[in-house]
């Protein structure tokens, strides 16, 4: 997709977290508070919007795009540094499973699904898992072959009542899902976005039922 606009917003957004990082105090972001909005903020809400429109071509549900806010919650934290050096959209329909973008000097991923199950989706999660697990092995295993990252699993047992030997006992063993990949690159991340959440389909429709 040429021309979209955002062929800067990733080398931006990155330039400015890499000095952030560095600077990662009070006085300077206020000093340099005009740069992360004209670099960072404004146009990571714009390519909210603009993936927004594609994710409700790509599953016919209006999705909502989330920017997580640059200050830290630092209440619970032994770390205090007041910012966050990285930049974080999820888009949600406020149910179900989201999509996610990272950017960071360290990554630049996309995502899909849900982070932690309900007590309801748990249970739904399980009893799907015991039924129907080798489909949803399948799943996992054409997203792996196709170079996505499945999240590792949350409990280090089965958790009862199912055998510990269960065929599908790592899946049983998740409290969430969600699959990953890395989608950096030069000009606009948005094709590669756009792709690979086609990809992620598979997650969005096994987890939506649940």
């Amino acid at each position: 997709m040429p021309n979209d606009g955002f062929e800067t917003l990733v080398p931006d957004a990155v330039a400015f977290l890499d000095t952030l990082k560095a600077n990662n105090n009070r006085d300077w972001f206020q000093a340099n508070k005009t740069d992360y909005e004209t670099t960072v903020k404004h146009p990571a809400k714009a390519f909210g919007a603009t993936v927004a429109a594609a994710l409700l071509e790509l599953t016919g549900e209006e999705h909502t795009a989330k920017l997580f806010r640059v200050n830290r919650d630092v209440r619970f934290s032994k770390d205090k540094t007041p910012y966050n050096t990285h930049l974080h959209l999820l888009w949600s329909t406020g149910s179900g499973p989201g999509w996610f973008f990272g950017v960071s000097s360290d990554y630049v991923t996309a995502g899909c699904g849900v982070m932690a199950f309900d007590k309801n989706q748990l249970a739904r999660w399980r009893a799907k898992v015991d039924k129907d697990g080798d489909a949803v092995a399948a799943i996992c295993a054409d997203l792996v072959s196709a170079r996505f990252r499945i999240d590792k699993p949350e409990l280090k047992r089965v958790p009862p009542p199912f055998d510990k030997d269960h065929p599908h006992g790592t899946l049983l063993r998740h409290k969430g899902l969600a699959a990953w990949k890395d989608v950096a690159g030069k000009g606009s991340p948005l094709p590669r976005l756009t792709s690979a959440f086609k990809e992620l389909m598979q997650i969005h429709d096994l987890t939506r039922s649940l």
